[in-house]
């Protein structure tokens, strides 16, 4: 019997998957969404007002809106950033990637339980993609199954093996670990806990090279913390900085880790059936870490680049998707690769970081560029403003 044909089989079922399963569902083609399920990416949870616009996310799937942002600094200097006319919205990502799955699903796209083996991508003729099906999540065996795909999109996370397989240049990818605990929340009345408030602690002791975070969820938190240095014990800072949030004695329900891309890959197909999206095609924002808004919008261009791939004919069309993402987002990607290039480098330098985010300036554009998801271009004055006290701060010559 030939394997069953497919016009897009999507391989991993997280924000970047699942939407581009829904998306391609909708259209009218025929999708296999194929995940491992059972386990949960190490996340902060925070998604913007816009991820909530465009992508139709319901209110019930908000477990928490932060209207603060606090940067503590090295010397426990605290600056609290009010987000001014919105919020920020957390989410539970167990609850909500599975949300995502199940939408796709009712748009028509069928999902199985499996982990992806190969994908045999000829010259001619329909891509065989082979994984091994499971029942239900945490089986030890399945069977191995084979269809056959016009096109394939790779959302299966960091260290895609999708991406390894079929892309050149993928396993070049540098990576910084991140780890999280998630803990139930403090009684109301708790001298250092706010529900409406997101902690980033920025200290070389929590992350030599990123940051530390206390994220509300409603009835848990996420505790966390991540660094490219693979000799960093991020167990022994996220116990640091549970001390330092007054949360050491607090309940622990799950501790989860993973890898995370550092920058978009160089090249997003193969030329050939397949195209990558999400934390495979290395699409996480440096400096902040944030990855579900760019990892659904990537999504969204891989099954554009999908479709137009399964319209036309030409494979070149599957170059679509990072062409149209740099073509947003890649200038927001090296201003924050910059930033934290030379913000979190050592502690005397955090500690001015913290200091700029008591500016104005810096923080209605700041904020205005996370809702917006775009360089704020509407008041060119404050960016040269910035950039005099940037310098100044770099150079030491203004106050702490």
């Amino acid at each position: 019997m030939s394997p069953d044909l497919y016009d897009v089989v999507v391989v991993g079922g997280g924000p970047a998957g699942a939407t581009a399963a829904h998306d391609l569902a909708r259209q009218g083609r025929s999708v296999l969404l194929i995940d491992r399920m059972g386990r949960v990416k190490p996340c902060g949870g925070a998604i913007p007002p816009r991820l909530i616009r465009d992508f139709d996310i319901p209110e019930h799937l908000l477990v928490a809106r932060a209207q603060c942002a606090r940067m503590i600094s090295p010397r426990d200097v605290k600056v609290d950033i009010p987000i001014e006319g919105g919020f920020v919205g957390l989410v539970d990502r167990d609850v909500f990637d599975e949300w995502l799955r199940e939408r796709a699903a009712h748009a028509g796209a069928h999902r199985r339980i499996g982990r992806f083996i190969r994908v045999d991508s000829p010259a001619d003729g329909p891509a065989v993609v082979h994984f091994e099906e499971r029942q239900r999540p945490g089986d030890a065996h399945g069977v191995e199954r084979s269809v056959r795909a016009r096109c394939v999109i790779g959302a299966d996370g960091a260290r895609s093996e999708v991406a390894r397989q079929a892309v050149p240049g993928a396993e070049k990818t540098k990576y910084v670990f991140a780890y999280h605990e998630i803990i139930r929340a403090p009684q109301p009345g708790h001298p250092d806990y706010d529900p409406s408030r997101c902690d980033v602690y920025y200290r070389g002791l929590l992350s030599p090279d990123f940051y530390g975070w206390v994220f509300p969820h409603g009835a848990t938190m996420s505790v966390g913390t991540g660094s490219a240095d693979k000799g960093f014990s991020l167990r022994s800072a996220v116990a640091e900085l549970r001390q330092a949030a007054g949360l050491s004695g607090t309940e622990t329900l799950r501790r989860e880790g993973a890898p995370i891309p550092l920058k978009p890959l160089p090249r997003w197909d193969d030329g050939r059936h397949v195209v990558l999206a999400g934390d495979a095609a290395g699409v996480v924002a440096p400096a902040s870490g944030e990855g579900i808004y760019y990892a659904m919008y990537g999504g969204r261009l891989a099954a554009d680049a999908a479709q137009a791939f399964l319209l036309s004919g030409q494979a070149r069309d599957l170059a679509l998707a990072r062409r149209r993402f740099m073509k947003d987002h890649g200038k927001v990607f090296w201003v924050l690769g910059m930033m934290q290039h030379f913000w979190y480098r050592n502690d005397k330098r955090r500690e001015r970081f913290v200091s700029i985010c008591r500016d104005k300036d810096v923080q209605q554009l700041t904020f205005d560029a996370y809702m917006n998801k775009a360089l704020v271009k509407a008041k060119p004055m404050a960016h040269v403003r910035i950039f005099f006290k940037d310098m100044a701060h770099l150079l030491g010559l203004a106050r702490v």
